[in-house]
């Protein structure tokens, strides 16, 4: 049973709404390869859904198809995630002559990554010698780019699914990928061999530049989204922030008790969101490196010299919705949680056997969990209407930091506010 703070306990917490499941089809898989789905991910005009279903394969669904099967699937069903799709059937829409379609593609070894990117044509290759390129991405093209267990990675066209580019320069896992969210198909990869690289796939995936400073695993990374900034979490408690204009170390937050396994910025980069093997995630201002929010999975938390090691509370993967109001999160006590950033106790939970992975859909409606066994389940985000003074708060910090914000001649109440401080 989880606990939860103060008085509260489960029963006392809203149960997510489930909306549906894609699961793997019964097949004799080489027995080498595992299951595990580590990476989910929506593409960023909400076009496709993608997950690594294990034994080396990635399946792309269309998304608006999904959501029809779900919604005709519960008229009938109900919402009990044991009667969830089985065997496949969610790839058996006919894909309309003009839409987009399914695709299956087999990576060859085992997926740990996963990230779309999207190309805008004003954004140029920061490469010297654009006179000629093997390849010409253009503003109709979405990329999938896999990280997997050889220490490759592999970039696919979503919309035939063709190989396009093999890249090799990791000498181990690549843990995590993610774009820089402007259009200039930065690439950034986290491996297990300490390392994050950067590549540039408007000048033929050519390697940029190797950031090192990890001393252990990398986890994971995200981008701000202004693109200036990168957060990279890892192993030893590691949080490191850069500066992606010159490549620099700006900062390590420390604050957590174990390794450190997943991130994210909120939508309007004024908060950065990580998730670790203390039990706890942590919400942080990423301009100064403060702590502003701690939302437990245990109570009461861990002592650190307790929280360093196994407790059956490890966080494995954290979300930021795009809202800008909540987070989910997935753990291993077999609940995932939605928290507003309102509150320290969740908002609303639901069971999740051996859950790994978890990302929002991009309007921010719908959470997609992968599980170890390779199939993938949808929660509906808990909904209300924003308050107007949370929006003029996300229009105000995508374009300020907390320095300028703290620098305004307001009063003191307002300008907490607006850093966060008072969520």
């Amino acid at each position: 049973m989880a606990s939860f703070p103060g008085s509260l306990n489960e029963q006392d917490i809203g149960k997510a709404k489930f909306i549906g499941e894609l699961s793997v089809p019964v097949a004799p898989f080489d027995q080498k390869s595992g299951r595990e789905t580590w990476t989910v991910a929506f593409a960023p005009d909400g076009s496709y859904f993608a997950w690594s279903q294990g034994h080396r394969i990635v399946r792309l669904v269309p998304w608006s198809k999904c959501l029809t099967k779900f919604s005709t699937s519960h008229s009938s069903e109900g919402t009990n995630p044991a009667g969830g799709h089985q065997d496949g059937d969610e790839c058996r829409v006919p894909p309309a002559a003009d839409g987009p379609c399914n695709h299956t593609i087999d990576c060859g070894d085992i997926v740990w990554g996963l990230a779309f990117g999207s190309s805008v044509p004003e954004k140029q290759s920061r490469c010297v010698n654009i006179e000629w390129h093997r390849f010409k991405f253009g503003q109709d093209q979405l990329l999938l780019a896999t990280g997997l267990n050889n220490g490759r990675i592999k970039i696919w066209d979503v919309y035939t699914g063709k190989l396009l580019l093999n890249l090799m320069d990791h000498t181990d896992i690549v843990r995590d990928l993610t774009f820089a969210p402007d259009g200039s198909l930065m690439l950034v990869s986290a491996s297990r061999d300490k390392t994050l690289r950067v590549w540039d796939l408007k000048d033929d995936g050519n390697m940029v530049k190797v950031l090192r400073g990890h001393q252990s695993w990398v986890y994971c990374s995200a981008f701000s989204p202004d693109s200036s900034t990168l957060c990279s979490v890892g192993a030893g408690k590691a949080v490191f922030l850069w500066n992606m204009d010159d490549y620099s170390l700006v900062r390590k937050l420390e604050g957590h008790h174990n390794d450190v396994v997943s991130c994210e910025f909120s939508p309007d980069g004024a908060l950065l969101v990580t998730a670790s093997y203390d039990t706890r995630v942590i919400v942080w201002d990423p301009y100064k490196g403060t702590i502003l929010l701690e939302q437990g999975h245990l109570f009461p938390p861990p002592s650190p010299i307790f929280a360093g090691g196994a407790n059956d509370r490890w966080v494995r993967s954290v979300s930021f919705c795009h809202d800008g109001r909540h987070i989910a999160s997935i753990a291993d006590d077999r609940l995932l949680r939605f928290w507003s950033i309102e509150e320290k106790a969740p908002q609303a939970i639901a069971g999740l056997a051996s859950g790994l992975s978890c990302a929002f859909s991009t309007d921010g409606t719908v959470l997609a969990a992968g599980t170890r066994d390779g199939s993938v389940l949808f929660w509906a985000c808990p909904r209300s209407t924003p308050p107007l003074q949370h929006l003029c708060r996300m229009a105000l910090r995508r374009l300020m930091s907390t320095q300028q914000v703290e620098a305004l001649v307001i009063p003191t109440p307002l300008c907490d506010y607006l850093a966060y401080r008072v969520l």
